[in-house]
């Protein structure tokens, strides 16, 4: 059964798609403030019922033999891409992200995804043998050894609105590759392709319970869900103020927590750089999710030879970037995620002026009628304390701040209470590395933004808890058992 109704979108639980008990709400188009769909509101009861089909759906699930597991993981991957273009559409349509990026980023990410997650790996290991001497627990004995992932259980999964389907498939692909069974709360600004990748699992063969999403407009059923009795672990993308209310209740009841949280990417230009290689990278803060991305180089640390010039090509770059509507082929920057956003990273670029920040590019509203559109923004000149220069701002906007050596360029760049995703530009590679390992953060990119999507993910400090992506994330949603055995 397809999950929309005359209604409006149904939950999903325990293999049926539901009537939510609290009705619908509106489901806005950032871009042209219309309704892109109608999404439902779950009642407490039906988180708690959600939960209560994971945990009954567990024992079959985590027994299922591996290989079956891929084999519905990789028949999801051909679901979702077999519907490409109608769930780019309508992905464009409630995050306001271009077109290319919803294809490219989160349509096809999360098919890959889900792809990378039906290999069947190797998920024991042996142990080298050990001689157990003599003493109160018995003779002297040769002992074997085998360790093993084992699932955590009933994973919630909460998910970020700025990439719905490859951030909900980051976490759901691995959690059911693992066999644990998930309960899913997507973000309230844009749910609607979370429950698309529900019917690719349906339609894939997903048994009854082991999948679930339920969600609404307000904070009451990712409360409800953290808080329930039957979930093991709690997979958070969001904001580091959310992550720690959650993190209190997994201290509580001793759950399991993967949290990615903030980040306040710094972009570290030495003098010897490629600045257009440069400019390019940092950028993407422009470019991608109109800077709605934790893994932003948002903060330029440039060293005083190439600062005042790095800061002019950045500036017209920001300022040549087409601002509009994402569903134009030319378009480059679409809108931000609600009027509420914008307010809030517009009120950011005033706070950066008024504490002695110049503003180089952006910092007025595009000229488009309608939507929630912020031009891509440039402040120079920034105090390492202010605001700007230390709060994540989750727009479109870069900071700018010069430094004399490498020493100060480490420093600045560890003075953050953030530690996600930092970057360095140099054709000095050994330098480049060397500053790399002094970075405190999760992740260094050297001369480029890209990203290994094997290499592990995850912050230092209020950049979050834990590590996945690749083998990491089937790490992240197992624990690890050990038998032990007497040899010969």
């Amino acid at each position: 059964m397809n999950g929309a109704s005359g209604s409006g979108q149904r939950l999903f639980i325990g293999g049926d798609w539901r009537e939510p008990d609290a009705g619908h709400y509106d489901v806005v188009d950032p871009a042209t403030e219309e309704t892109a769909g109608s999404a439902p509101e779950a009642s407490p009861a039906q988180v708690r019922a959600a939960c209560a089909a994971a945990r009954e759906a567990l024992p079959l699930w985590s027994a299922t033999p591996p290989r079956e597991r891929a084999e519905i993981l990789a028949r999801a991957a051909r679901r979702i891409l077999e519907r490409v273009d109608s769930h780019t559409e309508s992905a464009r349509a409630e995050t306001g992200a271009t077109t290319a990026t919803v294809r490219a980023t989160q349509v096809g990410v999360a098919a890959a995804r889900f792809r990378r997650y039906a290999r069947v790996e190797k998920h024991e290991w042996p142990i080298p043998p050990q001689i157990d001497q003599a003493g109160p627990l018995g003779p002297a004995t040769v002992l074997g050894a085998l360790a093993g992932r084992r699932p955590v259980g009933v994973v919630a999964c909460l998910t970020s609105y700025n990439n719905p389907w490859a951030n909900a498939a980051g976490k759901v692909a691995p959690a059911l590759a693992m066999g644990n069974t998930v309960v899913v709360k997507p973000a309230p600004q844009d749910p609607l392709s979370v429950y698309r990748m529900a019917e690719a699992l349906q339609e894939a063969g997903v048994p009854p319970g082991v999948v679930n999403v339920v969600g609404g407009s307000g904070a009451d059923p990712g409360r409800a869900l953290v808080a329930a009795p039957e979930i093991d672990m709690v997979s958070f993308t969001g904001s580091t103020a959310v992550g720690r209310g959650i993190a209190q209740v997994c201290g509580r009841d001793m759950k399991r927590q993967l949290m990615e949280l903030g980040g306040k990417g710094a972009a570290i230009v030495f003098d010897d750089a490629d600045l257009r290689a440069a400019v390019a990278g940092i950028g993407t803060t422009y470019s991608f999710h109109s800077g709605q991305i934790c893994t932003a180089p948002t903060r330029v640390l440039a060293q005083r030879g190439v600062y005042r010039k790095l800061l002019g090509l950045l500036a017209d770059h920001a300022r040549r970037l087409p601002v509009g509507h994402p569903a134009h082929p030319g378009t480059v920057v679409g809108p931000v995620i609600s009027a509420a956003h914008r307010a809030r990273v517009e009120a950011y670029v005033r706070s950066g002026v008024q504490e002695g920040a110049t503003l180089l590019a952006g910092g007025e509203r595009p000229p488009e009628p309608r939507g929630f559109y912020v031009a891509p923004t440039l402040l120079a000149d920034c105090a390492p304390d202010s605001r700007v220069a230390r709060e994540e701002i989750f727009g479109p906007v870069v900071v700018a701040i010069p430094f004399d050596d490498e020493e100060e360029a480490v420093a600045l760049a560890n003075d953050s209470d953030y530690g996600l995703v930092d970057y360095v530009w140099s054709t000095d590679v050994a330098r480049a590395f060397r500053v790399a390992r002094r970075l405190r953060t999760g992740g260094v990119g050297v001369n480029t933004v890209g990203r290994n999507m094997e290499a592990p993910f995850g912050g230092f400090r209020r950049s979050g808890v834990g590590r996945d992506v690749g083998s990491y994330a089937l790490h992240a949603y197992s624990e690890t058992q050990a038998i032990v055995w007497p040899g010969g």
